[in-house]
Protein backbone atom coordinates (compact mmCIF):
# COMPACT_ATOMS: atom_id res chain seq x y z
CA UNK A 1 0.00 0.00 0.00
CA UNK A 2 1.15 3.78 -0.68
CA UNK A 3 0.19 6.76 1.07
CA UNK A 4 -2.33 9.19 -0.10
CA UNK A 5 -1.23 12.84 0.73
CA UNK A 6 -4.27 14.59 1.95
CA UNK A 7 -2.93 17.77 -0.56
CA UNK A 8 -3.64 15.63 -3.95
CA UNK A 9 -5.50 17.71 -6.47
CA UNK A 10 -8.45 15.88 -7.25
CA UNK A 11 -10.20 15.49 -10.44
CA UNK A 12 -14.23 15.03 -8.63
CA UNK A 13 -16.39 13.67 -11.60
CA UNK A 14 -20.12 12.86 -10.13
CA UNK A 15 -22.17 11.13 -12.14
CA UNK A 16 -25.30 12.32 -13.08
CA UNK A 17 -27.24 9.44 -11.44
CA UNK A 18 -25.82 10.19 -8.72
CA UNK A 19 -26.65 14.22 -8.59
CA UNK A 20 -30.73 13.58 -8.91
CA UNK A 21 -30.95 10.09 -6.91
CA UNK A 22 -29.47 12.31 -3.59
CA UNK A 23 -28.53 15.70 -4.20
CA UNK A 24 -27.26 16.05 -0.35
CA UNK A 25 -25.01 13.22 -0.16
CA UNK A 26 -23.53 14.81 -3.25
CA UNK A 27 -23.33 18.09 -1.78
CA UNK A 28 -22.03 16.41 1.10
CA UNK A 29 -18.87 15.16 -0.26
CA UNK A 30 -18.14 17.75 -2.31
CA UNK A 31 -17.83 20.16 0.87
CA UNK A 32 -15.72 17.66 2.53
CA UNK A 33 -13.17 17.19 -1.07
CA UNK A 34 -13.02 20.99 -1.39
CA UNK A 35 -12.07 21.63 2.46
CA UNK A 36 -9.52 19.00 2.25
CA UNK A 37 -7.72 19.44 -0.87
CA UNK A 38 -7.65 21.02 -4.21
CA UNK A 39 -10.93 20.12 -6.01
CA UNK A 40 -11.64 20.46 -9.42
CA UNK A 41 -15.70 19.42 -9.54
CA UNK A 42 -16.93 18.36 -13.61
CA UNK A 43 -20.57 17.57 -13.75
CA UNK A 44 -20.39 15.10 -16.88
CA UNK A 45 -24.41 14.92 -18.52
CA UNK A 46 -23.65 11.54 -19.85
CA UNK A 47 -21.04 8.87 -20.67
CA UNK A 48 -19.13 10.69 -23.25
CA UNK A 49 -18.48 13.47 -21.05
CA UNK A 50 -17.54 11.47 -18.23
CA UNK A 51 -15.03 9.69 -20.54
CA UNK A 52 -13.96 12.98 -21.73
CA UNK A 53 -13.56 14.78 -17.97
CA UNK A 54 -11.05 11.31 -17.00
CA UNK A 55 -9.24 11.53 -20.19
CA UNK A 56 -8.17 15.30 -19.47
CA UNK A 57 -7.72 15.03 -15.64
CA UNK A 58 -3.95 15.72 -16.39
CA UNK A 59 -2.00 15.25 -13.03
CA UNK A 60 -5.62 15.10 -10.96
CA UNK A 61 -5.99 12.00 -8.95
CA UNK A 62 -9.55 10.84 -10.22
CA UNK A 63 -12.75 10.60 -7.76
CA UNK A 64 -15.82 9.18 -8.89
CA UNK A 65 -18.64 10.70 -6.79
CA UNK A 66 -21.64 7.51 -7.82
CA UNK A 67 -22.73 4.10 -7.69
CA UNK A 68 -21.48 0.96 -8.71
CA UNK A 69 -22.33 1.62 -12.07
CA UNK A 70 -20.40 5.07 -12.11
CA UNK A 71 -17.18 3.12 -10.43
CA UNK A 72 -17.26 0.37 -13.15
CA UNK A 73 -17.61 2.98 -15.86
CA UNK A 74 -14.33 4.62 -14.85
CA UNK A 75 -12.45 1.38 -14.08
CA UNK A 76 -13.26 0.24 -18.03
CA UNK A 77 -12.64 3.23 -19.42
CA UNK A 78 -9.01 3.75 -17.51
CA UNK A 79 -8.44 -0.53 -18.49
CA UNK A 80 -9.05 0.26 -22.46
CA UNK A 81 -6.69 3.38 -22.26
CA UNK A 82 -4.47 0.93 -20.52
CA UNK A 83 -4.03 3.87 -18.08
CA UNK A 84 -5.05 1.76 -14.88
CA UNK A 85 -1.47 0.83 -13.97
CA UNK A 86 -0.88 4.12 -13.39
CA UNK A 87 -4.38 6.00 -12.22
CA UNK A 88 -5.18 4.89 -8.67
CA UNK A 89 -9.19 5.77 -8.27
CA UNK A 90 -11.03 7.14 -5.44
CA UNK A 91 -15.15 6.59 -4.96
CA UNK A 92 -17.55 8.50 -2.88
CA UNK A 93 -20.22 6.00 -3.41
CA UNK A 94 -23.64 7.99 -3.68
CA UNK A 95 -26.84 6.20 -5.38
CA UNK A 96 -29.13 2.74 -4.94
CA UNK A 97 -26.99 0.35 -6.28
CA UNK A 98 -23.46 0.59 -3.89
CA UNK A 99 -22.97 -3.74 -3.22
CA UNK A 100 -20.26 -3.28 -5.37
CA UNK A 101 -18.58 -0.27 -3.06
CA UNK A 102 -19.76 -2.46 0.05
CA UNK A 103 -17.78 -5.64 -0.68
CA UNK A 104 -14.64 -3.69 -2.08
CA UNK A 105 -14.51 -2.14 1.57
CA UNK A 106 -15.21 1.59 0.79
CA UNK A 107 -17.49 3.18 3.15
CA UNK A 108 -21.06 3.85 1.84
CA UNK A 109 -21.72 7.02 4.13
CA UNK A 110 -20.84 10.38 2.22
CA UNK A 111 -18.81 12.15 5.33
CA UNK A 112 -17.07 8.75 6.33
CA UNK A 113 -15.93 7.97 2.16
CA UNK A 114 -14.95 11.85 1.14
CA UNK A 115 -12.28 11.42 3.98
CA UNK A 116 -11.39 8.16 2.92
CA UNK A 117 -10.40 9.77 -0.21
CA UNK A 118 -8.43 12.35 1.99
CA UNK A 119 -6.35 10.08 4.59
CA UNK A 120 -6.98 6.64 3.24
CA UNK A 121 -4.57 4.35 1.13
CA UNK A 122 -4.50 2.95 -1.87
CA UNK A 123 -4.76 -0.94 -2.40
CA UNK A 124 -4.09 -2.88 -5.42
CA UNK A 125 -6.33 -5.37 -6.27
CA UNK A 126 -6.44 -7.89 -8.67
CA UNK A 127 -9.02 -7.32 -11.63
CA UNK A 128 -10.99 -10.39 -13.84
CA UNK A 129 -10.28 -9.34 -17.77
CA UNK A 130 -12.06 -11.60 -20.70
CA UNK A 131 -11.09 -12.22 -24.33
CA UNK A 132 -13.39 -8.68 -25.32
CA UNK A 133 -11.68 -6.68 -23.11
CA UNK A 134 -14.25 -6.46 -20.65
CA UNK A 135 -13.31 -6.10 -16.85
CA UNK A 136 -15.28 -7.38 -13.78
CA UNK A 137 -14.08 -6.07 -10.46
CA UNK A 138 -16.17 -7.76 -7.86
CA UNK A 139 -18.11 -11.08 -8.86
CA UNK A 140 -19.43 -12.82 -12.30
CA UNK A 141 -22.50 -15.07 -12.24
CA UNK A 142 -23.40 -17.71 -14.53
CA UNK A 143 -27.45 -18.11 -13.66
CA UNK A 144 -29.48 -21.02 -14.92
CA UNK A 145 -31.07 -20.41 -18.29
CA UNK A 146 -33.60 -17.96 -18.10
CA UNK A 147 -32.00 -16.67 -14.38
CA UNK A 148 -32.36 -13.47 -12.84
CA UNK A 149 -32.92 -10.74 -15.53
CA UNK A 150 -30.67 -8.48 -16.50
CA UNK A 151 -30.67 -4.93 -14.85
CA UNK A 152 -28.77 -3.22 -18.07
CA UNK A 153 -27.38 -5.22 -21.11
CA UNK A 154 -24.54 -4.13 -23.39
CA UNK A 155 -27.21 -4.44 -25.99
CA UNK A 156 -29.15 -2.00 -24.33
CA UNK A 157 -26.15 0.38 -23.03
CA UNK A 158 -25.18 0.68 -26.71
CA UNK A 159 -28.83 1.47 -28.09
CA UNK A 160 -28.84 4.93 -26.04
CA UNK A 161 -25.61 5.89 -27.15
CA UNK A 162 -26.71 8.49 -29.02
CA UNK A 163 -29.39 10.27 -26.33
CA UNK A 164 -27.51 11.36 -22.69
CA UNK A 165 -30.71 12.42 -21.51
CA UNK A 166 -32.38 9.22 -22.54
CA UNK A 167 -29.92 7.52 -20.83
CA UNK A 168 -29.30 9.18 -17.69
CA UNK A 169 -33.31 8.63 -16.99
CA UNK A 170 -33.04 5.15 -17.92
CA UNK A 171 -29.88 4.92 -15.51
CA UNK A 172 -32.02 6.43 -12.61
CA UNK A 173 -35.00 4.63 -12.85
CA UNK A 174 -32.31 1.28 -12.90
CA UNK A 175 -30.84 2.86 -10.16
CA UNK A 176 -33.47 3.45 -7.91
CA UNK A 177 -35.23 0.21 -8.53
CA UNK A 178 -32.14 -2.04 -8.42
CA UNK A 179 -32.01 -4.63 -5.48
CA UNK A 180 -29.17 -6.75 -4.38
CA UNK A 181 -27.98 -9.00 -6.94
CA UNK A 182 -29.27 -12.61 -6.66
CA UNK A 183 -28.27 -15.44 -8.74
CA UNK A 184 -31.25 -17.55 -9.20
CA UNK A 185 -33.51 -20.18 -11.57
CA UNK A 186 -36.19 -19.12 -12.83
CA UNK A 187 -39.19 -21.45 -13.61
CA UNK A 188 -39.17 -22.54 -17.15
CA UNK A 189 -42.24 -24.56 -18.70
CA UNK A 190 -44.33 -26.62 -16.55
CA UNK A 191 -42.72 -24.90 -13.38
CA UNK A 192 -39.42 -26.54 -13.47
CA UNK A 193 -36.08 -24.58 -13.57
CA UNK A 194 -33.83 -25.08 -16.48
CA UNK A 195 -30.63 -25.36 -15.41
CA UNK A 196 -27.82 -24.80 -18.05
CA UNK A 197 -24.83 -27.50 -19.55
CA UNK A 198 -21.67 -25.76 -19.81
CA UNK A 199 -17.54 -26.81 -19.50
CA UNK A 200 -15.81 -25.24 -16.61
CA UNK A 201 -12.46 -25.13 -17.49
CA UNK A 202 -9.74 -23.50 -14.76
CA UNK A 203 -5.97 -23.13 -15.98
CA UNK A 204 -7.24 -25.53 -18.86
CA UNK A 205 -8.44 -28.01 -16.30
CA UNK A 206 -11.67 -29.23 -16.95
CA UNK A 207 -13.62 -28.81 -13.56
CA UNK A 208 -17.12 -29.81 -15.31
CA UNK A 209 -18.12 -30.82 -18.50
CA UNK A 210 -21.46 -30.56 -20.54
CA UNK A 211 -22.46 -33.58 -19.60
CA UNK A 212 -23.39 -32.16 -15.90
CA UNK A 213 -26.36 -29.97 -15.78
CA UNK A 214 -25.04 -26.41 -13.50
CA UNK A 215 -27.49 -24.23 -11.61
CA UNK A 216 -25.19 -21.49 -11.31
CA UNK A 217 -21.39 -20.42 -11.28
CA UNK A 218 -19.35 -17.29 -9.63
CA UNK A 219 -16.31 -16.32 -10.45
CA UNK A 220 -14.60 -13.29 -7.93
CA UNK A 221 -11.20 -12.40 -7.77
CA UNK A 222 -9.39 -13.97 -5.07
CA UNK A 223 -6.15 -13.64 -3.29
CA UNK A 224 -2.73 -13.38 -4.84
CA UNK A 225 -4.18 -13.25 -8.20
CA UNK A 226 -6.23 -15.91 -8.22
CA UNK A 227 -9.90 -16.09 -9.31
CA UNK A 228 -11.97 -18.24 -7.14
CA UNK A 229 -14.71 -20.59 -8.81
CA UNK A 230 -17.45 -21.99 -7.07
CA UNK A 231 -19.63 -24.23 -9.22
CA UNK A 232 -23.45 -25.31 -8.43
CA UNK A 233 -24.27 -28.66 -9.93
CA UNK A 234 -28.00 -29.79 -10.77
CA UNK A 235 -29.72 -31.12 -7.38
CA UNK A 236 -31.74 -33.83 -7.63
CA UNK A 237 -33.03 -35.04 -4.18
CA UNK A 238 -29.95 -34.88 -2.23
CA UNK A 239 -27.95 -32.11 -2.06
CA UNK A 240 -25.31 -31.70 -3.76
CA UNK A 241 -21.73 -29.73 -2.52
CA UNK A 242 -20.77 -26.92 -4.58
CA UNK A 243 -17.37 -27.48 -6.76
CA UNK A 244 -14.59 -25.07 -5.81
CA UNK A 245 -11.58 -24.50 -7.81
CA UNK A 246 -8.74 -21.26 -7.57
CA UNK A 247 -6.67 -20.04 -10.88
CA UNK A 248 -5.85 -17.82 -13.28
CA UNK A 249 -8.02 -18.91 -16.25
CA UNK A 250 -10.94 -19.58 -16.28
CA UNK A 251 -12.99 -20.40 -19.59
CA UNK A 252 -16.82 -21.08 -20.39
CA UNK A 253 -18.60 -22.73 -22.89
CA UNK A 254 -21.37 -24.10 -23.96
CA UNK A 255 -24.73 -23.47 -25.88
CA UNK A 256 -25.57 -19.49 -25.81
CA UNK A 257 -25.77 -18.27 -22.23
CA UNK A 258 -25.47 -14.94 -20.71
CA UNK A 259 -23.09 -13.61 -17.82
CA UNK A 260 -24.16 -10.95 -15.66
CA UNK A 261 -20.63 -9.21 -14.73
CA UNK A 262 -20.40 -6.74 -11.55
CA UNK A 263 -23.95 -4.94 -12.46
CA UNK A 264 -24.26 -5.96 -16.19
CA UNK A 265 -25.40 -8.72 -17.86
CA UNK A 266 -23.89 -9.34 -21.29
CA UNK A 267 -24.28 -12.42 -24.57
CA UNK A 268 -25.20 -14.50 -25.44
CA UNK A 269 -21.92 -15.67 -25.88
CA UNK A 270 -20.54 -19.87 -26.51
CA UNK A 271 -17.03 -19.27 -24.95
CA UNK A 272 -15.78 -16.42 -22.88
CA UNK A 273 -12.18 -16.39 -21.09
CA UNK A 274 -11.59 -14.86 -18.04
CA UNK A 275 -8.04 -14.03 -16.75
CA UNK A 276 -6.81 -12.60 -13.43
CA UNK A 277 -4.77 -9.26 -13.24
CA UNK A 278 -3.01 -9.26 -10.05
CA UNK A 279 -2.74 -6.01 -8.63
CA UNK A 280 -4.34 -4.53 -11.56
CA UNK A 281 -6.31 -1.27 -10.21
CA UNK A 282 -5.59 0.81 -7.20
CA UNK A 283 -8.47 2.01 -4.98
CA UNK A 284 -8.31 4.19 -2.06
CA UNK A 285 -9.49 2.62 0.85
CA UNK A 286 -9.35 3.34 4.39
CA UNK A 287 -5.78 3.10 6.44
Amino acid sequence: MTEVAASDQLLVVIDPVARLSDGESVRIAKDVLSAGASAKVCLPEGPEEFARALARRGSRRPVVVGDDRALLRAVSLLHRQRELATCGLSVVPVGGALSLARALGVPTGAVAAARTVLEGTERRLDLLVDDSDGVVLGALRIPAAGGSAPVETAEGAAAGAGHPWLRTCQSLVRTLAARPARVASVPGPGGASRPVRLRVEVDGVTVVDLDQPVEALSVTPGASGGAEVEIHPLSVGAAVSPLLAVGHRVTVSGPDFRYRADSVTSGPVRTRTWTVREGAWGLTLPG
